[in-house]
């Protein structure tokens, strides 16, 4: 075979395997597209029926003590289970953001005017939720001068979550400072929940590294609680 014709060859084939691969990559990028877009549709509807309800449940509600933000992990937390003797709020919408939390703080928080606030948010935007972290904060003291805001830190995960524990303990930090900065309370969730000998959430407290079983919900209560008890306590007082 000449040497034209064998070059000619070699560069078909590398045409043509170059081309079964970008086909490859092209398809699936198309189905990630896909799998991303239905996400979206589904928390999109879920985040609009809960703030639907949010809304007729605020035409009932009056003097109440906590109002909990946040996304899955505040929506799965049972709470009139574990603060009975409270007039407690749920305002957790799975799959929520930071961006989506500042769109609803206005239904959530503002116009019910709580005693009190926790707030864990960020885990679903690790990396972009400082774009308006400190908004929400600043949004949350203007609207609600008389209410006490807490910051939940973002909590220790494991399994295929636990690879974002670093970033999660490097974002504390930051959540740290924003509370030394305008004066609220810091409430250590990381630690609690975290395995010394894997340093990852034990996996005792979690349904799949990341979302919490009863006992998980039972240490993050005994965290918080205390906190709870004072700050309404010290009101009364």
């Amino acid at each position: 075979m000449k040497l034209k014709n064998i070059i000619l060859i070699s560069v078909l084939v590398a045409l043509t395997i170059g081309s079964g691969f970008g086909v490859y990559f092209i398809v699936e990028n198309i189905k990630i597209r896909k799998q991303y877009d239905e996400f979206y549709r589904i928390y999109k509807e879920h985040y609009n029926n809960r703030v639907a309800y949010f809304e007729e449940e605020n035409k009932t509600l009056n003097d109440v003590d906590v109002v909990f933000l946040g996304d899955s992990l505040t929506e799965g937390y049972d709470l009139k289970t574990y603060y009975p003797e409270y007039n407690v709020v749920n305002r957790g919408i799975g799959g929520d953001t930071t961006i989506g939390l500042e769109k609803r703080l206005k239904v959530s928080a503002y116009d019910i005017k709580p005693k009190m606030i926790m707030m864990l948010i960020g885990v679903n935007n690790l990396n972009t939720m400082f774009k308006n972290y400190e908004n929400i904060i600043i949004s949350l003291k203007d609207n609600l001068p008389e209410t006490d805001i807490n910051i939940l830190s973002l909590t220790s995960m494991c399994k295929e979550w636990g690879r974002n524990n670093n970033k999660a303990q490097n974002n504390n930090k930051k959540l740290q400072e924003y509370a030394k900065k305008y004066d609220l309370d810091y409430i250590d969730l990381y630690h609690p929940l975290l395995d010394e000998t894997t340093n990852q959430l034990k996996e005792e407290y979690t349904t799949d590294g990341g979302h919490f079983t009863p006992k998980g919900y039972e240490v993050i209560t005994s965290v918080i609680k205390p906190n709870i008890d004072e700050q309404l306590k010290t009101r009364i007082d």
